[in-house]
């Protein structure tokens, strides 16, 4: 029987990492590794801690137990986009590093070549849904896209733990492979809710067509049959007899 825990994860990648040139392409790994470092550093979260599975353009992370949900979602992430911004001053548009990161806390246990468990699973799915890279597509000054997942979203920017207001972020359905679920993603710089993520047709920046699918779901939508309900009320409510927070 294989060791339950439940651990904080984050995914980053780089948008067109295999149409540079080596140079453009080691000057990137380089930056990738230092900046995810210094962002760490300065949200508190001891990078020399992270287990990280590093694929050149990519970097896969569990954070030790513990580690500060609201951290890794704020302080890290401002830090990370302003590492960014820096790094991408003065050079020529192509050779712009640009991200997409996810984040996601779910089961994610050692095993032998890294970890098992779900979440390792679906942050992958998120870090590359079509959605997600429609968005850095469709926001061309951006220098990252960010999506967390339905758990994040809900205890972390949902209860204003942080100080990101989740106005500033979009509610989308993914499917991708196997997974299927809810995530909220967020363009610094950028109104998410004017961005088109059109993306139900193959050809989207690096997205494999066929069977994977990934859906916008607008904020006038209805909600479907067992969902969850997150409102966040600003202010004083006056509404007698009513009931608020149903999940199912």
């Amino acid at each position: 029987m294989g060791t339950f825990g439940r651990r904080l994860l984050l995914a980053v990648d780089a948008k067109g990492y295999g149409g540079v040139d080596v140079v453009t392409q080691r000057e990137w790994q380089e930056a990738l590794r230092r900046l995810l470092e210094e962002a760490a550093h300065v949200a508190g979260l001891h990078w020399d801690q992270w287990a990280t599975q590093v694929g050149g353009d990519s970097v896969f992370a569990v954070l030790p137990q513990g580690a500060s949900e609201p951290a890794l979602v704020d302080p890290f992430m401002r830090q990370l986009e302003s590492g960014l911004r820096m790094f991408n001053r003065n050079r020529r548009d192509e050779a712009w590093l640009r991200l997409r990161a996810a984040v996601h806390f779910g089961t994610a246990s050692p095993a032998a070549n890294g970890f098992e468990g779900r979440a390792p699973v679906e942050i992958g799915r998120l870090l590359d849904s079509r959605v997600l890279r429609a968005a850095l597509a469709a926001a061309p000054e951006a220098h990252l896209a960010l999506a967390v997942s339905a758990t994040v979203f809900n205890d972390v920017i949902g209860e204003a733990y942080t100080t990101i207001r989740p106005q500033e972020f979009r509610e989308v359905r993914i499917a991708e492979k196997e997974y299927a679920g809810r995530a909220w993603i967020r363009v610094p710089g950028y109104d998410v809710e004017r961005l088109d993520l059109a993306v139900t047709g193959p050809g989207a920046e690096g997205g494999s067509g066929g069977a994977d699918a990934a859906t916008v779901r607008p904020r006038s939508t209805s909600t479907a049959p067992g969902d969850t309900v997150v409102h966040v009320i600003n202010g004083t409510v006056h509404a007698p007899g009513a009931v608020f927070g149903i999940s199912k």
